[in-house]
């Protein structure tokens, strides 16, 4: 045992265990995803909580489990049809290793997901966290499940001091969570941690005075909560120039579908470009790039306005036109879809900005 994970020896874990799973009873919230143990609500439930906040979540898994109850249901569906009931959670690879790992779950085990850590992990889109998560929540296993929201928690009640940011500290917060579980009721102690983690012990100002197991933390006795956890700062994230047109003709809009690989695969999106010089009017640049990539003749709007959309390593700073199809008679990689179908196709949170704005300047009907 590491030097940090010394003071679990003095640490009194029974009591521990006793007041934050108490706490957790007595205050949960009442999430959908908490109604029963199904181990494939559970999992769709833990890949949309990835990165994304719970308000956020509610709606959408509601939604999906509602359109693909069980996992038979989402193995059959199109990809096309999940990534659409998707669209808007972002993190698409999320949903696409869902649908992936959900076929081999209906085709290898009978549509049961296992609960073999062994057979779990090997899961695509299934991590460490996941795979703990969810055998501890549906199966009642005695599995660590440790992501951020855990590491900051269990950083200041063992007042852990390796940075968070460094992917060989993890294993210290896994040895961590794994002596402190409840092995009687290790899926409420996890759901504790983590419902700690969200409602008490915050990332920024800490309420102190209404955590269950204050008199356990050993940062708040040194009155270091505050500076826990330890954390470099990333890098800061690139910033990527990109002009993009809404073409219409008639009644019909071009949209084209990205690459199966790579970021936002599948996905649909209005044609765009980056835009890598300063020398060519971004218009002139995009009406160019529209010829001579898709072979379309198109006379573009003025600036119609500018959509920003922040990855979690670039930023996307998107100069909107508006444009007219003169001649498509050479057109490549571009579908032509009556604007009223619209919805059936899935786009990205920066697109659909796109065609929001282009429905409040165009006088869309």
């Amino acid at each position: 045992m590491g030097q940090s994970l010394q003071k679990i020896e003095n640490f009194d874990i029974k009591t521990f265990q006793e007041d934050l799973i108490g706490w957790y009873i007595r205050e949960k919230r009442d999430l959908p995803w908490r109604k029963d143990q199904d181990p494939y609500k559970v999992w769709v439930s833990e890949i949309m909580l990835q990165q994304t906040r719970v308000e956020t979540v509610i709606p959408y898994f509601n939604n999906f489990i509602k359109k693909f109850p069980n996992v038979e249901a989402l193995a059959n569906a199109d990809e096309e049809e999940v990534l659409k009931a998707w669209e808007g959670l972002g993190y698409y690879s999320r949903a696409r290793n869902l649908h992936s790992a959900v076929k081999e779950v209906a085709a290898k085990y009978g549509g049961k997901l296992p609960d073999d850590p062994k057979q779990l992990g090997k899961l695509k889109g299934i991590g460490p966290y996941t795979k703990g998560a969810i055998l501890s929540i549906a199966y009642n296993k005695p599995e660590p499940a440790v992501d951020g929201n855990v590491m900051r928690v269990l950083s200041r009640i063992l007042l852990i001091e390796e940075d968070i940011a460094k992917p060989k500290t993890r294993r210290i917060f896994e040895e961590a969570a794994a002596n402190l579980i409840s092995k009687e009721r290790p899926s409420d102690f996890n759901q504790a941690l983590m419902e700690l983690g969200a409602m008490v012990c915050t990332p920024t100002s800490p309420s102190c005075l209404l955590c269950p197991v204050q008199e356990h933390c050993l940062a708040f006795s040194e009155g270091l909560q505050e500076k826990l956890p330890v954390k470099t700062r990333s890098k800061s994230t690139k910033q990527v120039s990109i002009a993009c047109a809404v073409l219409v003709q008639n009644n019909d809009l071009y949209i084209h579908k990205r690459p199966d690989t790579g970021l936002l695969a599948n996905l649909w999106e209005f044609p765009n470009c980056e835009v890598r010089t300063n020398r060519i009017p971004k218009r002139i640049y995009l009406e160019n790039f529209l010829r001579e990539e898709y072979g379309v003749e198109a006379e573009l709007s003025e600036l119609k306005g500018t959509i920003q959309h922040v990855f979690s390593h670039l930023t996307w700073n998107i100069n909107v036109y508006f444009g007219k199809v003169c001649s498509d008679e050479s057109m490549k990689e571009l579908e032509k879809v009556f604007i009223k179908d619209i919805d059936r196709y899935a786009f990205p949170v920066p697109h659909q900005k796109i065609f929001a704005l282009y429905k409040e300047k165009a006088a869309y009907k």
